[in-house]
């Protein structure tokens, strides 16, 4: 799959069956369902899903919580958009 076809997606009522959790949960918040998204990788402690929470978080405006998402999957929060972390996100885990 593709970003642009990721990106088609959202069109859709569901995401397309075979999405990783990490993926999966990027297409709900791209849907703007945050809580669901969230919901995806809350329970999960692998590297990708806390990137993954840690971005939902810095979205969600609370930082504290968004940087101790960001230690524990050892990576910086980023100075960019949170439509460009989005982005770079879903193309990452494509």
């Amino acid at each position: 799959m593709t970003f642009i076809e990721f990106k088609d997606s959202l069109k859709s009522d569901h995401p397309p069956i075979g999405l990783s959790v990490p993926l999966k949960a990027l297409w709900f918040d791209g849907k703007g369902d945050w809580d669901q998204a969230h919901h995806e990788v809350d329970h999960l402690d692998d590297a990708i899903s806390a990137l993954i929470h840690a971005y939902l978080h810095r979205k969600e405006g609370d930082t504290w919580n968004a940087d101790y998402w960001y230690r524990n999957a050892k990576e910086s929060r980023p100075q960019i958009s949170l439509e460009e972390e989005w982005e770079q996100l879903v193309v990452r885990f494509l």
